[in-house]
C-alpha cells in the first residue's frame, strides 16, 4: 500500500542544500487514487513555493483496474495479448512561465505496466525493477534536474 512518511527527505538537486518537504493527506481525484499535498518545503531552496488552490503541489498514486492473465490457448498454449496493469505516480508541481508571475502546471510521472500473472509469478524482479529504478533516480537526481532544466541528456 503505497503510504508515504508524512516527512520525506528529498534528493540531491543542484542548489539545494538538505531538501524536505512535509506532506499531508489530500482529496483524491477519484476512488482509485491517493493524493498528498506538499505543505512545507525545508533546508534550503530559495524560490520553491508549497502548494496553493492556483500553485499545486502534490504527488499522486492511481492504481488502474486490475486485469488478469487469460487463459491460454488450448492448442498452441500461447497468450494472445498479455494485459498489463498500471499504476501511475504523478506529480504536479505549480510554475511560473513569464515575467508577469503566470503559473501552470507542471506534470511529473513515473508510469507502471506490470504484464498480468507476473505479481504472483516473479515478485523478485518485479522489486528489483524498482529499487533500480529508484535507485538511478536518487543517484541521479542532480543530473536528472540539470538535464530537464538545460535540455542537454
Amino acid at each position: 500500500m503505497w503510504s508515504p512518511d508524512l516527512t520525506t527527505t528529498g534528493a540531491a538537486q543542484t542548489g539545494f542544500t538538505s531538501p524536505t518537504y512535509s506532506l499531508a493527506v489530500d482529496l483524491a481525484p477519484d476512488a482509485s487514487s491517493r493524493q498528498y499535498v506538499v505543505t512545507t518545503a525545508g533546508g534550503t531552496q530559495t524560490g520553491v513555493r508549497v502548494s496553493s488552490a492556483g500553485d499545486p503541489f502534490t504527488h499522486t498514486v492511481k492504481k488502474f483496474p486490475y486485469r488478469a492473465l487469460p487463459v491460454p490457448n488450448p492448442v498452441t498454449g500461447s497468450y494472445g495479448n498479455i494485459p498489463k496493469n498500471r499504476i501511475d505516480v504523478l506529480t504536479r508541481k505549480g510554475v511560473i512561465v513569464d515575467s508577469n508571475g503566470k503559473i501552470d502546471t507542471m506534470i511529473l510521472r513515473i508510469t507502471a505496466e506490470i504484464p498480468a500473472g507476473a505479481e504472483v509469478k516473479d515478485p523478485a524482479n518485479i522489486r528489483a525493477a524498482v529499487s533500480a529504478t529508484l535507485g538511478l533516480m536518487a543517484e541521479e537526481a542532480a543530473d536528472y534536474g540539470d538535464s530537464l532544466i538545460a535540455g542537454i541528456w
